[in-house]
């Protein structure tokens, strides 16, 4: 799986609008998967779900990575193609669908981490310092920053390169038993206004 898919077909770009495939997609970025575990997964018909496994592989979204025989039966696991997909410069003109797009995409992983947040286990929750960050066990923040364009795509390099840091140490951690696996998210994007600008900050009473 290559880390980066440049959308460059109408179609593709298309594809990754519908919700449901954008779920299906993340499912598959995670692991392969069978159409039969898919169809458990959301609870639809193996049919419903090998119509959408077809398109998706006919578009070059996804793939068969590995084939079972069970109870006499042949089973395929789809992958997805790459972590992660982004819109060439050549569909500029469908400047809608790219945010259609994008959109979904983001609302998808966001589906997934609630998913994943509601199946965590309660030792992810037990209590930490309250005030210094580096004690905590959790990772959890929202804020409202405002800023050009320049500089939010500063903050998104420095981010990655953070993570990629950060990857780099978790190999060394595979070695250790004491190891846990966390599941991370980020988002961020513009918004019409700020939220945040509306609090009512209380004044110190010195």
């Amino acid at each position: 799986m290559k880390p980066m898919m440049i959308i460059q077909e109408y179609d593709q770009l298309k594809a990754l609008s519908d919700p449901f495939r954008v779920k299906l997609m993340l499912r598959l970025v995670e692991q392969p998967h069978t159409g039969q575990q898919l169809s458990e997964i959301f609870d639809l018909s193996r049919a419903r779900i090998h119509y959408h496994l077809k398109e998706l592989e006919k578009l070059g979204l996804i793939e068969i990575v590995r084939t079972e025989e069970k109870n006499g039966i042949i089973q395929k696991f789809y992958q997805s193609v790459a972590s992660g997909f982004y819109p060439d410069s050549s569909l500029l003109p469908h400047k809608d669908e790219i945010s259609e797009t994008k959109r979904q995409m983001l609302y998808g992983m966001l589906d997934r981490t609630m998913g994943r947040l509601l199946l965590a286990p309660n030792e992810a929750f037990e209590e930490a310092g309250p005030e210094n960050p580096s004690e905590w066990n959790i990772l959890a923040t929202s804020w409202e920053i405002q800023a050009t364009e320049e500089h939010f795509k500063w903050y998104t390099k420095k981010y990655f390169e953070l993570l990629k840091e950060f990857q780099e140490l978790a190999k060394e951690d595979k070695k250790n038993t004491d190891s846990k696996y966390y599941y991370m998210a980020g988002f961020g994007f513009q918004v019409d206004d700020s939220e945040f600008s509306k609090r009512i900050e209380k004044k110190d009473q010195d």
